[in-house]
This record gives C-alpha cells, structure tokens and sequence, in this order.
C-alpha cells in the first residue's frame, strides 16, 4: 500500500512539473529563423551557404537547412511536447499529422508585387512569403485533420513568424535609409495580421507571434552600416536607428495583437519578445549561460572585432566554425547558435520573454 501510494506521489510530481498542456501538432510559418529544410528537401543546393558544413554539426552532425548548428526553436517546442520535430511542409512522404514547417529561408512578409513596386524584385529570391506559406498549410491539411480539421487545429500550437525581417533587409541592404524602410512597416504588420486572421478561421486557437530581432545587434549590420561616429551606437555597441526599426515594427505589433485578443476573444494570440530576451542576450550573456555576446562562431575567425567578414561567411571558404558555439549566442552573423535557441524557447514557453507564456 505504501509503495503504490509513493508511485502515485511520483507520478503527481512528474505531471505536475512538466507541461499541463498538450498539443496535437505544432505547425510553424516563418523565414530562416525557423526554416527546418524546406529549401533542402531534395537536398541542399551547393550555391546556399546554409546547406553547407559546419551548418547542423552540433545536434544533426549534417546540413539539414537549418540556419544555425543543430537545433532551432521550433525543434525545441516539438521536443517539449513530446511531438517529432517538424518535418518542412515541402518535403514528400512525411506525415504532418503531428505538425509541419512552412518556414523557408529568405521568405517575407509582403508579396513580390510590393517589391516590384519599389524596385527591388531582384532582391527577393524565393516564392514563399507568408501569404504563400498559408496557402502550402491549406495543401496539407487534408493529410492532417480529413473532415474535422477546426477541433483538431484547435488543440494544436502555431508559431507565426518572426516575419519581417527580410522585408526590411531588401530595401537596407539596397541603400535605403532605416526612415524609408519605416514607412513599410505598416504594410508589413497588416499582413502579419491578416494571416493570423487566416489561421483562426481555419480553426487555430494558440498562436505564437514574435516580434523582430534587435538587427543593430547583429555583425551582418555591424560591418555592413559600421560609422565613426560614436553617437550611433548604444552603451552594447549596437546600432541606435537599426534597433529603433525593429522596435517600432514590435511596437505596432503589439498594438496590432491587442486589436486581435479584442475581436477574437475566444483565440489565445501570444506575443514572443524576440527583441528584449536577445538584447539582454547581448547585453548580458552569461546570465544565459553563453560567454560572448556580439561575436559570430562560424566566420571569419579573428577578424575585426565580432569574427565576422561578409566574403567569408560561415559555410563559405576562409570561414571556420569555432570549438565551443555553446558559449556563443550569435552562430554565424545573422542567425543565433542552437544553444541561444535552446535559451529563447525556454523564455517563450515558461516566460517572461511570452506574454502570455505558453504554458501560462
């Protein structure tokens, strides 16, 4: 009799301390962040660097397409919830009955016409933006939920970006001013809006919205937009009007979530603050068991002061990954290492870096 009851006491403790939810599947949208492979499903093509070594060496041990070492956010919530990692939405023969990826590297928010409107189609290099991306999830549905899909996408969790980024790298790394490309800003969290408007009507419930990433923090923009002027900098040596784009894109998202919560009451739209948790990141990294803050692990090893040179980049000859990317938060540039991920999932499912979390 006291056996059993210490099992049962056991048992209490273990479902206690793990997650009260449960997920049927997780279904994600969004770019290189967290793309699993959908540019790699017949294989990497040899002109992306991302599908090159050392990409995938600390978890795969091989390229996946990935943009990072091993493991992105999204394969950390699978992990979690006890759901395979997601398999990308374009590969053939896999089952998307517990989850898929739509992600795909270079995808933004705003269609091509938008960029041909401004001139810059040539700088838009895949057709998966998010409006597409919907409609590959609308594809697959039927291999997922057959005829009682708003039940079964009620009890699953959506990850709805980060999307803008690339919207916003198009016209930067064209020459346009951070002032210019703010005026596309509200172009962007409308679409943003609109798709998660999309997924409630198919039945999603849980969403999961992040915000954009302080860019001014990352090498690409460091050695790209480097000034002598000090005054452009903050006290992290992070671009001042770099991060302010990205603030006001999460500033508008957040009203724009706010509006979403009142129309939908009966949906559960959380914002991930990608933007706080990896600035304190670099502000701060050992409070996240990392050493170094704005160095790139795969790069151009000890050149300039982050690693990092636009000619040699990670995956490209003259660029070597370093020994320990665990210690590091930034992987190759632009992108995290999997043990930052591993970091921001645990602050988006348990908080205070999800409002709400989760698992709140």
């Amino acid at each position: 009799m006291e056996l059993s009851f210490l099992i049962l006491l056991i048992c209490s403790f273990f479902s206690l301390s793990h997650s009260q939810k449960y997920y049927n599947a997780i279904f994600s949208f969004g770019d290189s962040i967290t793309d699993t492979g959908n540019m790699c499903t017949g294989g990497c093509p040899s002109w992306l660097t991302t599908g090159q070594p050392p990409y995938g060496e600390t978890f795969f041990g091989k390229p996946t397409g990935r943009c990072t070492d091993g493991r992105v956010i999204i394969d950390y919530m699978a992990e979690y919830f006890g759901l395979p990692l997601l398999p990308p939405s374009k590969s053939s023969g896999s089952s998307f009955q517990k989850g898929a990826n739509m992600a795909i590297i270079g995808a933004t928010t705003l269609n091509a016409d938008f960029f041909q409107s401004i001139g810059l189609s040539d700088k838009i290099w895949n057709n998966g933006p998010l409006d597409t991306q919907i409609q590959w999830f609308q594809q697959i549905l039927p291999s997922v939920c057959a005829s009682d899909c708003k039940s079964y996408l009620s009890k699953s969790l959506f990850i709805m970006g980060e999307f803008g980024g690339n919207d916003y790298n198009a016209p930067l790394f064209s020459g346009s001013s951070t002032d210019t490309v703010s005026t596309y800003v509200p172009n962007v969290i409308q679409k943003i809006s609109d798709g998660i408007e999309k997924l409630i009507a198919l039945g999603a419930v849980d969403i999961v919205v992040p915000g954009v990433l302080p860019i001014g923090c990352f090498p690409l923009y460091l050695t790209l937009f480097q000034s002598s002027n000090t005054g452009n900098y903050d006290q992290n040596g992070c671009l001042k009007n770099f991060n302010s784009l990205s603030a006001y894109h999460n500033s508008l998202l957040t009203q724009k979530i706010s509006t979403l919560r009142t129309k939908y009451p009966g949906a559960r739209i959380m914002y991930a603050d990608f933007y706080n948790q990896v600035y304190q990141m670099v502000q701060s990294p050992q409070s996240f068991g990392l050493k170094y803050g704005l160095k790139v692990c795969c790069g151009a090893s000890g050149q300039g002061q982050y690693n990092y040179n636009n000619n040699a980049r990670c995956g490209m000859s003259g660029s070597s990954p370093c020994p320990d990317p665990h210690n590091y938060l930034i992987w190759d540039g632009i992108h995290l290492t999997e043990a930052a991920y591993q970091s921001i999932a645990n602050g988006w499912l348990k908080g205070p870096y999800c409002s709400p979390a989760i698992l709140g």
